[in-house]
């Protein structure tokens, strides 16, 4: 089989130049990682994004797995004696996997079928017969085939029959149509199962539901699927059968056949439809539907974690973070500005003990203490009741009060990672540790979690989970990418997500790092075990060095371009030192002047902006959230009521609002914005700060709808 020009149809498939589809897979074949390419390599790609590389990426990876099935296909049907150079021409050409699953299927080995067994029986020659149509007393045909095994001529017919169903479902055009017919027209029902009404309340929206599969949105198909796994509703997806059985009779069925003939072909192609095509065709309808489904859901889910993860960072402050609770107390820790652990304590402001004194003492004993700059308590449970505490307490200086999200703290602090961190500390204190670090900075404290575990999206635990787990990676990946890390000071958690490092290589980092002591500059990086060129060169720019002599290695700027900032510094009569900062000598640079085959404009622009601003953090600023005092709990909301809120979860309904108490509130899409909006994105991102207006409240089952539309922002 000749390999076709992968890049060729990728570039038309995506709509980008050739050249650049082309030097972007020699690039990833040879090792490069997106990060690096879409940074340091523009001029190979003509400045392909992360987004567009990664495309590239996944549609090479499919059409190779596609190239090896036809290789297998090829080699099953040669084995048999059946590959005609018509076939094989036919499977070269085709790159829809459906069509070629269709031209494979006649091939395919089967278990013992009916129609196997009738071909044992020596009944094949019967069923050409009957599909030829041409024969006008199948009897008398079907009586010639009778002996010990086949009693009566109906049995010959019967066992006929049911080869000529086989074939009628393995028909290419056959199938092609039904598979058309339940795309454009088919429907998904949902029925509670009886007896469940109760036990599955939280799909009571689908509980006697009807909609074309093909509008079915994401997050509805998902919760219908689940809700049919968890044994609450019955699922169903339904084409007109009577419509579709008449033009595959018509089909199959020659005008010149007769009657006797005809009537036995629409009960070959009736059985071949009900029993072995529509079933098979409604099989791959919903597998595609769910894929389609997962991808909405994943690229949901994705999105929601770079937001979580490029969340505002407080920087190196001296914080203390706070897990709240009622019995059991709120669990205190004190953190330096690098998030490591100086002091830990309890304190019992909150029902049941209401020991209001003596917490206030040890928070303004511990602040006074510890310096702490700023105070992080958890948005769970209590987490309110203390915010309020907190609040009405008087500090020596400004102590700002932040709301963070507890979402995967309890993961952390039960992982391998926190005990090897606090191997004496129970996971409270790990769980505070992990509150406290998320306000100093989110990223790094996130990326010791399963992403699946950070709690934002929707449906995360139904999607195919090969795929989230890779969607998901590579969107760590890129957050660590963009922001860069600081070698000096980096878990070995956040540097396994580098460009080209890995668990082992980080590991090895923070080894030779803890023998050592700090790297001082990027070029020592290189000692460390393991760390080859090729490693060097794919990490190095993404690695800071703060206080390096060379102020380059605490920019994005990739050691190979050392040499060239040096000339141009000389060029404009100065050293590299005082050229970094100067926007005006920077601006007064001819870059046309440094133009090389392996150095353009694109890179050239990219080097100015980060001397403009070395060591930048594309983050923004974290902010104070002030909650409306007169609400502590579900039962002081109000209709009418307008309220500030945080956006903490995203999906394709709607978006989740943080409005100070343990239950978030839903601003369904319709409610978004008073302009019509495909998706919540569009106007929302994680972490904003909002004004909302309460719609309705259930108390009964907490839920809160929210509206957006109308409210002054």
């Amino acid at each position: 089989m000749a390999k076709p020009d992968l890049s060729e149809i990728i570039g038309r498939e995506l709509n980008v130049p050739y050249k650049n589809v082309s030097a972007t897979l020699r690039l990833l074949d040879d090792g490069a990682t997106i990060p690096f390419i879409s940074r340091y390599r523009k001029e190979a790609t003509g400045s392909l994004d992360e987004v567009r590389i990664r495309d590239i990426q996944l549609r090479y990876e499919s059409l190779t797995e596609l190239l090896k099935r036809k290789e297998y296909i090829s080699g099953i049907i040669e084995e048999q004696g059946a590959l005609t150079e018509e076939l094989r021409k036919r499977i070269d050409e085709t790159f829809d996997s459906a069509v070629l699953e269709d031209i494979y299927l006649p091939f395919k080995p089967k278990r013992r079928t009916r129609a196997s067994i009738a071909r044992e029986k020596g009944l094949e020659p019967l069923a050409k017969i009957i599909m030829a149509q041409t024969s006008a007393d199948i009897m008398r045909q079907a009586q010639r085939m009778t002996n010990d095994v086949v009693e009566t001529a109906d049995d010959a017919i019967a066992g006929a029959l049911d080869i000529v169903a086989e074939w009628v479902s393995e028909n290419e055009k056959a199938r092609s149509m039904v598979r058309s017919q339940f795309m454009r027209t088919a429907v998904i029902s949902s029925r509670v199962v009886k007896g469940k009404e109760e036990e599955g309340k939280n799909y009571l929206n689908y509980h006697d539901f009807s909609e074309p599969l093909k509008r079915c949105s994401s997050h509805r198909y998902l919760a219908l699927r689940r809700g049919e796994s968890e044994g609450v509703l019955r699922v169903s997806v339904d084409i007109d059968d009577d419509e579709m059985l008449d033009r595959l009779t018509r089909f199959f069925l020659r005008p010149s056949a007769h009657k006797d003939v005809s009537l036995l072909i629409g009960k070959a192609v009736k059985d071949g439809y009900k029993r072995l095509m529509r079933p098979s065709i409604e099989t791959e309808v919903a597998a595609i539907t769910k894929e389609k489904a997962d991808k909405v859901a994943i690229g949901m889910f994705a999105d929601n974690v770079r937001q979580l993860l490029l969340a505002p960072p407080l920087g190196n402050r001296r914080v203390m973070g706070i897990d709240p609770g009622y019995r059991t107390g709120c669990k205190i820790v004190c953190l330096d500005g690098q998030g490591n652990l100086l002091h830990n304590d309890v304190m019992y402001p909150c029902a049941p003990n209401n020991d209001y004194k003596g917490a206030a003492r040890k928070i303004s004993y511990l602040v006074e203490a510890y310096r702490i700059e700023a105070i992080a308590v958890g948005n769970g449970t209590a987490g309110r009741e203390t915010e309020k505490f907190l609040s009405s307490l008087r500090y020596p200086r400004k102590i700002n009060i932040y709301a963070v999200s507890e979402n995967g703290a309890s993961v952390y602090s039960a992982s391998k990672v926190a005990r090897d961190e606090f191997p004496d500390k129970d996971v409270t204190v790990r769980g505070a540790v992990s509150i406290g670090r998320r306000l100093i900075d989110p990223l790094a404290e996130l990326v010791k979690i399963e992403p699946r575990s950070i709690g934002v999206g929707q449906y995360q635990h139904d999607v195919d989970q090969n795929r989230l787990k890779n969607a998901l990676d590579y969107t760590v990946e890129s957050c660590v990418n963009s922001v860069g890390v600081n070698v000096n000071t980096a878990s070995k958690e956040l540097l396994s997500y580098v460009s080209g490092i890995g668990a082992a290589l980080a590991g090895n980092i923070v080894e030779y790092r803890a023998e050592h002591g700090d790297f001082p500059d990027r070029e020592s990086i290189k000692k460390v075990p393991r760390m080859g060129d090729k490693a060097f060169q794919q990490c190095a720019g993404f690695l800071r060095i703060p206080d390096a002599v060379n102020v380059l290695d605490n920019t994005a700027v990739h050691p190979e371009r050392y040499a060239l900032i040096k000339r141009m510094s000389s060029d404009a009569g100065t050293t590299v030192e005082c050229l970094v900062n100067d926007k005006s000598l920077l601006h007064s640079i001819d870059l046309s002047r440094y133009v090389t085959d392996d150095v353009g404009l694109p890179t050239l622009t990219d080097i100015v902006r980060e001397l403009e601003k070395p060591g930048r953090d594309p983050r923004t600023t974290v902010e104070v959230m002030e909650f409306d005092e007169r609400i502590s709990g579900i039962k002081d909301l109000q209709p009418g009521m307008e309220l500030n809120g945080i956006i903490n979860n995203i999906t394709a309904f709607g978006a989740f609002v943080d409005v100070g108490i343990k239950e978030n509130g839903l601003v369904h899409i319709s409610q978004i914005s008073d302009r019509y909006v495909s998706s919540p994105a569009e106007v929302v991102k994680l972490h904003q700060h909002v004004k909302v207006k309460v719609l309705d409240v259930d108390y009964d089952r907490g839920r809160i709808n929210l509206s957006m539309k109308g409210v002054k922002q």
